[in-house]
């Protein structure tokens, strides 16, 4: 088990577009991601540049999350891509490298997402509500984009994470 630190901003992977790796070669980074992903409290998605690999590959999993209410269970996606997306809605949500902030992001409410299986089968998904969410807030991460550069003002739409003990 390999579980490895997440970056936080301002590390410069985490700004950067991430390039293309094929499923064949992307077998350690998947793992390193699940691992990362369970071993981390909540999470219920993360992306290569997270563990600050600039590699197109994510892992998505809201099955435990309260808001969920389209599950696709353990999703792998090497290579994802958005291709059509439905009607905006605002939500808030935090992020890993952005671990003391939440932030009102507008995404679509629904969306399909396509991209390559760990065993190398094409994989098209239409969800939508939390899920839809999840896996467009870790597609923006190989696009380099935190959810600071989705919200509609940083004076209104962002704010200190609550901690509760």
């Amino acid at each position: 088990m390999t579980v490895r630190p997440v970056v936080r901003l301002p590390h410069r992977v985490l700004k950067q577009r991430s390039e293309p790796i094929a499923y064949a070669e992307a077998g350690t980074l998947i793992e390193d991601l699940l691992d990362t992903m369970r071993a981390s409290p909540a999470c219920v998605g993360l992306a290569a540049p997270q563990i600050g690999v600039a590699q197109r590959v994510i892992v998505v999993d809201v099955s435990e999350h309260p808001k969920t209410t389209s599950c696709h269970g353990l999703v792998i996606l090497v290579d994802p891509e958005i291709m059509e997306r439905g009607e905006p809605a605002v939500g808030r949500e935090g992020c890993m490298s952005v671990p003391d902030l939440t932030a009102n992001v507008e995404r679509a409410s629904t969306i399909t997402v396509r991209g390559i299986s760990p065993s190398g089968e094409k994989t098209l998904i239409t969800t939508d509500g939390f899920e839809a969410r999840a896996f467009q807030h870790e597609v923006d991460h190989l696009d380099g984009f935190l959810i600071l550069d989705r919200v509609a003002s940083l004076s209104t739409d962002v704010f200190k994470r609550r901690v509760y003990r």
